[in-house]
C-alpha cells in the first residue's frame, strides 16, 4: 500500500539522471536535490557539513573538462543550473553572489549516505527507491555479462570447429581436383577391338 510520504520514481526518469564518469555510474547533485525535494545548496551543505562521511569513491567534484562533457550529454548549454559562467568564481560587481562550484557527483554509496545527511521522510522514500533501482541495474549487467561469457564460450568452441571444416573443405577440393584430372586422363596403352 502506497502512503503519502512514499515517493514514486519512475525507472525511466533515474536512467536519464544517471552519468557515468570515472569509471563510477553517479548522480548529479542537482537530480537528487530534486528527487528529495530540497535545494542544491541545502544538499551541499548538509554534505559539507558531513564530508567525512563522503570519501572519493562516495562523491567528487567534476573537473571542468567533465562538466564540458556533462554539457554535451544533457544536449544543452542553456541549462539554468549548468551555466558556465556560475562555475567560475567572482568578486565583480555584477556577480556578488559568492562563488559558485563545480556540480558533485555522488556513486551509489554516496547516495545510500546522503540518507544519513538528509532525514525528511522524502528522502528516505527517494533514497530507498534509488537503492533499488541501483540493484535491479546490477542485476541486468551481471546477466547480460553471463549471457556475453557464454557467447564467447560457443565462439570458442565452433572457432576450433570453423578450422576443422576449413580443412575438412581443402581436402574435399584436392580430392576433386584429383577426380577431374583421372577422368580428364587419355588412356595409355593399346586400343584393342572388343570381340
Amino acid at each position: 500500500m502506497v502512503s503519502k510520504n512514499d515517493v514514486i520514481v519512475p525507472d525511466e526518469m533515474l536512467v536519464r539522471k544517471i552519468y557515468e564518469f570515472r569509471g563510477e555510474k553517479v548522480m548529479l547533485d542537482r537530480d537528487l536535490a530534486e528527487l528529495y525535494g530540497v535545494e542544491t545548496k541545502y544538499l551541499k551543505r548538509q554534505v559539507n557539513r558531513n564530508i567525512e562521511r563522503f570519501p572519493i569513491d562516495f562523491m567528487f567534484e567534476l573537473t571542468e573538462t567533465e562538466f564540458e562533457i556533462l554539457r554535451c550529454q544533457i544536449g544543452t548549454s542553456k541549462h539554468k543550473s549548468l551555466e558556465k559562467s556560475d562555475l567560475k568564481a567572482s568578486n565583480t560587481a555584477e556577480n556578488r553572489g559568492g562563488s559558485r562550484y563545480l556540480p558533485m557527483v555522488f556513486t551509489e554509496q554516496g547516495i545510500a549516505m546522503l540518507s544519513s545527511v538528509l532525514n525528511s521522510p522524502q528522502a528516505i522514500q527517494t533514497n530507498i527507491r534509488i537503492m533499488r533501482f541501483f540493484t535491479r541495474m546490477r542485476k541486468m549487467i551481471l546477466q547480460h555479462e553471463e549471457l556475453l561469457k557464454f557467447i564467447q564460450i560457443v565462439e570458442q568452441k565452433t572457432d576450433g570447429n570453423a578450422k576443422s571444416i576449413e580443412l575438412l573443405f581443402e581436402y574435399m577440393d584436392v580430392l576433386m581436383e584429383q577426380k577431374e584430372k583421372n577422368q580428364s586422363r587419355k588412356a595409355i596403352g593399346f586400343k584393342t577391338k572388343k570381340k
